[in-house]
């Protein structure tokens, strides 16, 4: 790249360098690096477009566009993410919240009238972003979210204190469901568990070198393996007339459905907003 010295040339030269590199968006990429690295708002960098940069600052931002050329994600390098609306600090100790995600929490608020009290279980937390959402749209529910990883467990609770919602969130550590034993009642289960399958077409490339194998590869042939353990011991903690909500692939509907057994009576799933499977619901 040139060595741009306003804020104006920075982005010029910054943004088709990343389009080159495999950015969807270049223009945007760069505008949300150049303002992490000067600590700017977007809209700041437009109102101040001709601000000379010193060479300090120049350095911070060619540091940040480097790491995404190199595949980086961009939210590990600016440490944030939306989801849901809600701004999530994010680290590579969890998986990057994505808009599929957003189905979930949609099929699960379509279970939760809005004056619902109780409680919902999420396994395999992360971020906290699933258990966070459904915090902030229903005032009466609270959440016990479950991880494997203590650094992904501290990472949801930054983001529920961050949002005030930690007063309603109790975070545990565990495998799966095995740190919910005393819980009865639930009125969901949720979770976007591992389901992926290791060498997949489907797995971006970034996303393999750069994100959570624990939080990526599912078990068993079909990927599902994390799938059936959480529905095997979901009836435990689940209301009698419960629905346990877990992500799948987009090639993982068939499989999805053959998970439905005893004592679950109907099995559904959902697609994301560009058509693809997927959540799968199993009603108690």
């Amino acid at each position: 790249m040139a060595d741009p010295r306003t804020i104006r040339a920075l982005l010029q030269a910054t943004a088709p360098w990343l389009t080159q590199r495999g950015a969807d968006n270049g223009r945007t990429e760069a505008e949300l690096l150049v303002g992490h690295a000067l600590s700017m708002r977007r809209l700041d960098l437009y109102l101040d477009l001709d601000r000379p940069l010193s060479d300090d600052e120049i350095a911070r931002c060619r540091a940040l566009v480097k790491r995404r050329g190199q595949g980086e994600p961009l939210a590990y390098i600016t440490q944030e993410r939306e989801f849901y609306g809600l701004a999530l600090h994010v680290s590579p100790d969890v998986l990057i919240p994505r808009p599929d995600t957003e189905t979930l929490v949609d099929a699960a608020l379509a279970r939760l009238p809005e004056d619902v009290e109780g409680v919902v279980v999420d396994v395999g937390t992360g971020s906290g972003c699933i258990a966070l959402a459904l915090l902030q749209q229903r005032e009466g529910l609270r959440a016990v979210a479950v991880d494997v990883s203590t650094a992904a467990l501290a990472v949801a609770r930054k983001n529920a204190e961050r949002h005030g919602l930690f007063d309603r969130l109790e975070l545990r550590e565990g495998d799966l469901l095995s740190p919910c034993r005393d819980v009865v009642g639930a009125l969901l289960v949720v979770s976007n568990p591992p389901y992926v399958l290791r060498g997949s077409p489907l797995l971006h490339k970034d996303v393999a070198a750069f994100e959570p194998a624990l939080a990526l590869y599912g078990e068993d042939d079909d990927g599902l393996g994390h799938h059936r353990r959480i529905l095997a011991a979901a009836p435990a903690v689940l209301h009698e007339r419960g629905a346990v909500l877990l992500e799948i692939g987009a090639d993982q509907q068939e499989q999805a459905r053959g998970l439905l057994k005893p004592p679950f009576v109907a099995v559904d799933v959902v697609a994301d907003l560009g058509g693809h499977p997927r959540v799968v619901v199993l009603q108690r």
